[in-house]
Formats: C-alpha cells, sequence, structure tokens
C-alpha cells in the first residue's frame, strides 16, 4: 500500500498515523509543498493524506502551488476515486478543491476541546467504535463554510459547524488534529505564528497549560486515531 503525503510545514505530519502505517508495513511518499517539492504522478498511490499548515486556501497569490495541490486533490478524489484523508487545512483544501467554500471562522477555536457527531456521523463507517463526544486538539482560525455538492457533514462543534465531512463513500475531511503525540503543542508552539494564535485564544501561559491537558489526553487521543485509521483502512 502506497499513501501520498501532502505537507505544509515540515513539523505538521501525520504523526501518530506514521506508527500504524509501519505497523503495517505501509509505504507512503511526503512531499513539502512549502519548500517547493513538486506533487509527483498520482497513479502509483492508493491513498492520499494532506496535513495541516499556517496557510490559508484562499493565498493562492502568496503560495501558488496551492493551485497545483488542489487540481491534485480534485483529479484524486473526483477523478479516481481514490482514499482521502485531510486534516485541518487538508479538511479545507478538500472542500474548495471540490466546489465548496472556505472562510475565516467567527472566532479561532484551540485547545483541548470537543466534537459532536451528527446522525450521519454515527452511521459513518469511519466513525464505528468512535465515542461520540469526541476528545480532540483544535487548532485553527478558518474553516468551512459551505460543503461541495455531495458533500455530508459528520461533526459539529458549537464553534464550527462542519469540523467533519465525507465526499462520496472514499474522501474525509476532519478540521480537529487527531494526529497528535506527546510533543505536537510544543512543536506548533514553536512556530510564532502557531504561538500567537494560542496565546491570543488562551492567554499568556497557555502553551505550558495546553502541552500538560494535552499529555492527559494523549492516550484517548492515540486510541481515537486508532479507530479513525483502522476503518479508514476498509476503505482500500
Amino acid at each position: 500500500m502506497k499513501i501520498l503525503v501532502l505537507q505544509h510545514l515540515e513539523v505538521e505530519h501525520p504523526g501518530v498515523f506514521r506508527d500504524f502505517l509501519r505497523e503495517d508495513g505501509f509505504e507512503w511518499r511526503t512531499v513539502e509543498l512549502d519548500q517547493g517539492e513538486p506533487i509527483p504522478d498520482l497513479d502509483p498511490f492508493d491513498g492520499m493524506m494532506v496535513m495541516g499548515g499556517p496557510q490559508d486556501t484562499w493565498q493562492e497569490d502568496q503560495f501558488p502551488w496551492l493551485k497545483a495541490e488542489k487540481a491534485a486533490i480534485r483529479r484524486f478524489v473526483a477523478d479516481m476515486g481514490r482514499p482521502y484523508f485531510g486534516l485541518c487545512l487538508g479538511h479545507q483544501l478538500l472542500a474548495d478543491a471540490l466546489g465548496g467554500k472556505v472562510g475565516p471562522g467567527a472566532k479561532p477555536e484551540v485547545g483541548a476541546l470537543t466534537i459532536s457527531q451528527t446522525d450521519e456521523g454515527k452511521r459513518d463507517p469511519l466513525f464505528v467504535g468512535v465515542p461520540d463526544p469526541i476528545q480532540v486538539l483544535q487548532w485553527h482560525g478558518a474553516e468551512v463554510k459551505e460543503l461541495p455538492e455531495g458533500g455530508v457533514t459528520l461533526a459539529r462543534s458549537d464553534v464550527c459547524a462542519i469540523q467533519a465531512f465525507r465526499y462520496g463513500t472514499r474522501a474525509y475531511g476532519l478540521q480537529c488534529h487527531v494526529e497528535a503525540t506527546g510533543t505536537t503543542v510544543a512543536d506548533w508552539a514553536a512556530i510564532p505564528e502557531y504561538a500567537r494564535a494560542l496565546e491570543a485564544t488562551l492567554g499568556p501561559g497557555s502553551v505550558e497549560r495546553l502541552d500538560g491537558e494535552v499529555a492527559k489526553l494523549l492516550p484517548t487521543y492515540t486510541a481515537v486515531a486508532r479507530t479513525l485509521y483502522k476503518n479508514f483502512k476498509t476503505l482500500f
């Protein structure tokens, strides 16, 4: 099994999912788009994972490679019909690439929070065995405002109405970060833009507080991630 991983920042990688991929002996190729790496031929890949990043979907003038990335996502999902798993920016790019709308949220959603499954989410194969509500790490200011035609909302929060969605039967986007590891908060807080967003939302000293919260919740996060991964594998 070969997975194409599109990244927009070196520290925003598949996190704990890398452990699951290794356990299964799956191969994955990482493309660091923000460093100018080109997207390869899509045909050899069985699945695609698209990660988060500090960019916004509408910043094509500033980040011209976003156009090629959206085109690749559209081809992989809509034309090739292959499994797709997008997190945060990867969730937003899935919506944008297929005709949905993305924009700034009413307010940032940052911290150790929860999301709730919709009725469709409770019936969806991806969420089988996943608790409801779901404990997740949030760290975003933009959100999906409108789904592409055919998209189905699977989870929501009080702040963000589209926390997860499915397109077709094999493409999924999640706004939250289910890939968290024990170093995620420290790694991301080392990025000035991320640290500012965190402290603007949660106040001074929030890096240390959130790091402690995530450490306590990490077993729960990992269990949810493993269940999602196991369910996603059934799509191949």
